[in-house]
């Protein structure tokens, strides 16, 4: 059954129409009144909802029951991931959220190609949230990771919350991941760009207490990297 994100307030026995762009995806599906689709809106559980009118460009819902089904992993884990090229970063927030990372908070490095600002960096927020939106409708999940204003390496360390575990992706880390604790229950990750990041930058994160890590003798993509760990991390203390 198709799933979609809508952000707004859902209840049973209402009836509404859909946003365009929703109601556009509805329409080249070619659904028919009668028709069923799920919704959610990221604050928990989703909702049955059956198409009750068809238009050029409108398409009307009726809600039915609410589900309060949670598919959200027990292990809370932030990706710290320095901003890459568009497609790459695309890959990294659809992947994550697709693994169930809980906050995504995007930094700035030294090494980081991409530099966002004002109005830009807004767009790109935006189309990110959207990634993870349509990532999450895809992987069955009812609530969307948050993701924060891209932010310089230094504030987003200083604004961490207190977590069990900080890693640190490094090709020349000195602790292989099957070393780490048996037992965590929340887990932060910094990854840093396609140049990785400087010398300064990974004793600053070690200040903040994070370990380096390696996952074998292969240096790994930045968009591949933050997945990667994810996986693992999922596997071990998560629900994989």
């Amino acid at each position: 059954m198709p799933r979609f994100f809508l952000d707004s307030q859902l209840a049973s026995g209402e009836t509404l129409s859909l946003p365009e762009s929703l109601a556009r995806h509805v329409q080249v599906l070619r659904m028919q009144p009668g028709e069923s689709i799920t919704l959610f809106n990221g604050h928990g559980g989703e909702f049955a909802a059956t198409v009750t009118a068809m238009g050029k460009r409108n398409v009307d819902v009726e809600i039915g029951a609410h589900d309060p089904v949670e598919r959200e992993s027990p292990l809370q884990t932030v990706l710290l991931q320095a901003v890459s090229s568009a497609e790459r970063m695309d890959y990294t927030v659809q992947k994550a959220t697709e693994l169930g990372v809980s906050r995504i908070v995007p930094v700035y490095s030294q090494y980081c190609q991409q530099r966002l600002s004002g109005e830009r960096a807004g767009k790109r927020l935006a189309h990110w949230r959207a990634v993870a939106a349509a990532a999450c409708e895809q992987s069955g999940r009812t609530r969307v990771p948050q993701i924060d204003p891209v932010a310089p390496l230094a504030d987003a360390l200083a604004g961490l919350p207190a977590l069990e575990l900080r890693l640190l992706m490094s090709p020349v880390g000195a602790v292989p991941f099957r070393t780490l604790p048996e037992g965590a229950g929340s887990v932060a990750m910094l990854v840093g760009p396609e140049g990785g990041l400087s010398g300064a930058e990974e004793q600053l994160a070690i200040a903040a207490g994070f370990t380096p890590l390696v996952l074998g003798p292969r240096i790994l993509r930045t968009e591949t990297a933050g997945p990667a760990l994810l996986a693992l991390a999922q596997a071990r203390w998560g629900d994989g």
